[in-house]
């Protein structure tokens, strides 16, 4: 870590040389998710070349973020320290912070099962959250989330959950929602759940459509004004 040393004594400047290298955020946001195998990690990170991977692992493991430890039935895995684990509300704002600037996906751009989960996440908002079992879709990726009493856990359904990770509880959703990238205007407050449901951005196939009310209340993040350039 010396040898990308910034020279300052300062505690943001420690941070980033502990997570400021390219993929290691990234590889940190699917481990809040639950502890992966290597080989979890790199079909999440698609374009993560495999030595770049290995590097950032034992990078974060020398600087007390990642550790490698056994799972029965799991062989070696990699998770969160304690030290890491205090990262999720900091990961969760930045979350935030990007969502009003992401627009729409590039070519390629894909989404994961972990990459979802941590934006459930992101958006919960326990104060304005409703009891409710939804199942999303969203391309080849799809989740259980599950609110109760102000909490809210995420399952993987599909494709195959690693074998370390959440499982969906058995029994069928209250809805289930089918929806491409432009759920993101719905959970961003751009159109109303009713609009969602008129343009196909999204689709309730199971369920009353007023769960979809529910989930837009329970999953929002509130945009802010991006300043322009302009002088």
């Amino acid at each position: 870590m010396a040898a990308r040393s910034y020279g300052q004594y300062c505690g943001i400047t420690t941070a980033v040389e502990l997570i400021g290298e390219r993929w290691a955020m990234l590889i940190v946001r699917d481990l809040l998710v639950g502890p992966r195998r290597y080989t979890d990690l790199k079909k999440g990170l698609p374009r993560i070349p495999t030595n770049i991977l290995s590097t950032r692992l034992r990078e974060l493991q020398e600087g007390g973020v990642v550790r490698r430890v056994p799972l029965k039935n799991c062989g070696l895995v990699y998770e969160l320290t304690p030290h890491g684990q205090a990262l999720e509300p900091i990961m969760l704002a930045i979350g935030r912070w990007g969502f009003p600037a992401m627009g729409n996906p590039s070519a390629g751009d894909v989404v994961t099962p972990d990459s979802l989960t941590m934006a459930l996440r992101t958006a919960f908002r326990s104060e304005a959250a409703t009891d409710a079992d939804y199942e999303l879709h969203v391309g080849e990726v799809a989740l259980r989330a599950q609110v109760r009493d102000g909490m809210l856990s995420v399952a993987q359904i599909t494709p195959s959950a690693p074998p370390v990770g959440g499982r969906a509880t058995d029994g069928e959703a209250d809805a289930v929602l089918v929806a491409g990238p432009g759920i993101r205007r719905l959970i961003g407050g751009e159109i109303t759940p009713a609009e969602a449901i008129a343009h196909d951005i999204v689709a309730v196939v199971r369920g009353e459509e007023s769960f979809l009310d529910s989930f837009a209340s329970t999953f929002h993040i509130a945009s802010f004004e991006l300043q322009g350039a302009e002088s």
